[in-house]
């Protein structure tokens, strides 16, 4: 999957997006970031800590599959902002990060979407 593709079409699909970026599961980056002309909330340091505690979290959901079925995305609710997790398979995560006040159903289908699209066109 060409993941910078993939990550743009996130961050046009909703003009209240801030952020998606895909990483491995060691925490590589594999494309994604920022949109431009948006404002990082977050310094270098602890946008790494934010991208390694979803890894570690992501790793124990994998483990709990087995009884409840694979995460499909976990959102957090913030002050500030709402932050998703995307589960894509078994190898990959996709952080997206939005205004507030966005809808969420609709990021949840539209991320969703647009990684399916992705994948069966490989």
């Amino acid at each position: 999957m060409d993941f910078e593709k993939f990550c743009l079409q996130i961050l046009d699909s909703d003009p209240k997006i801030r952020f998606a970026s895909a990483y491995d599961q060691w925490g590589v980056r594999l494309g994604g970031g920022m949109k431009p002309g948006v404002k990082n909330l977050l310094s270098d340091h602890a946008h790494k800590e934010l991208v390694n505690l979803s890894i570690m979290d992501w790793k124990a959901r994998k483990e709990m599959a087995k009884w409840v079925g694979k995460t499909i995305y976990t959102l957090g609710e913030f002050e500030k902002i709402k932050r998703f997790s995307f589960y894509l398979g078994e190898d990959n995560l996709l952080l997206v990060s939005t205004e507030k006040d966005t809808n969420t159903e609709s990021v949840v289908k539209d991320v969703i979407r647009i990684y399916y699209e992705h994948k069966n066109s490989e």
